[in-house]
């Protein structure tokens, strides 16, 4: 069975790991000084043992993101997966600002409500920002960081200059078009194949939640997340490993090396045969690099 608030449209899911992870996702009301209303909160739970392990989903997606990297990790580690405050099936109460500040601290009452001991976090894509953004704000709560194919070194997204009415809502909705998310979808892959129907529906069933275009519009014009100066990623001590598709697309690859330069004990992999998401083309290289690190130093 599903949970009852994903659209029935996880009923036409076909991949066993996409199934299993959506039959899992849970929801919890999360209090925050965000508002008077708790948040309620999308997130899956897996495994148990070792330093928790945070997973961090990118711009525009949610938990499913990890359906093939979460289970490899949760066999040997308790491993968690969130959606961030205005992504994924996490609700988007009216009144709260969708910017950075406040999707750090929905995450940080996350932790502390769910979690409450140092954590191992893993951030792709946007969710690599947003992790940096955690790390530096609260380093006594992250042991080690994981950074896939991350954002953090480029600005602000170009869809801002669309971001006023009446564009503002036919940008949400050309995001939402299937033609345009296969687009991007198959962009992310070196593999085309794996751009599959299954892979289609993980990626937009989100896009039924109540709100979706307006919290992903007040994101976009409050800039997102902009670049960390290099001082700024320097002040990163945690160990942190970065992991990197060798023909990303949509980041390119110079930023790789970016990272590995500006934090000081960093650790670069590239994944081969990759585009921008390695932890859905080759999860079992990922969960291993990532277990790895995990017992190292």
């Amino acid at each position: 069975m599903f949970p009852s608030f994903l659209s029935a449209a996880v009923g036409q899911l076909t991949e066993s790991t996409s199934v299993a992870l959506a039959q899992s996702i849970e929801q919890i009301a999360i209090a925050t000084p965000l508002s008077s209303e708790p948040i309620l909160t999308t997130y899956v739970r897996r495994g148990s043992g070792g330093t928790p392990l945070l997973l961090i989903h990118g711009f525009d997606s949610s938990v499913l993101e990890y359906r093939r990297l979460l289970p490899l990790l949760a066999e040997h580690n308790e491993t968690w997966a969130v959606d961030l405050l205005g992504f994924g099936f996490t609700s988007r109460p009216k009144g709260i600002k969708f910017r950075t500040a406040e999707i750090k601290t929905h995450l940080y009452y996350f932790w502390k409500t769910l979690i409450n001991q140092p954590v191992i976090l893993v951030g792709a894509s946007m969710g690599g920002a947003a992790a940096i953004d955690f790390t530096l704000t609260y380093p006594e709560l992250v042991k080690k960081l994981v950074l896939i194919d991350s954002a953090g070194l480029v600005g602000s997204s170009p869809f801002i200059k669309l971001m006023f009415p009446p564009l503002d809502y036919f940008a949400a909705q050309f995001l939402r078009n299937p033609k345009v998310r296969q687009s991007i979808i198959r962009a992310a892959y070196k593999n085309k194949s794996l751009a599959s129907i299954d892979a289609q529906l993980c990626a937009g069933l989100h896009l039924e939640c109540p709100d979706w275009h307006q919290a992903l519009i007040a994101f976009t014009k409050s800039g997102g997340y902009t670049a960390f100066r290099f001082k700024k990623l320097g002040e990163i001590q945690q160990p942190t490993l970065i992991l990197w598709g060798d023909s990303d697309k949509i980041l390119g690859t110079t930023d790789a090396k970016r990272f590995k330069r500006a934090i000081p004990n960093s650790k670069l992999i590239w994944i081969q045969d990759c585009g921008h998401v390695p932890h859905l083309e080759q999860p079992q290289i990922i969960a291993q690099h990532i277990l790895e690190f995990r017992s190292d130093y």
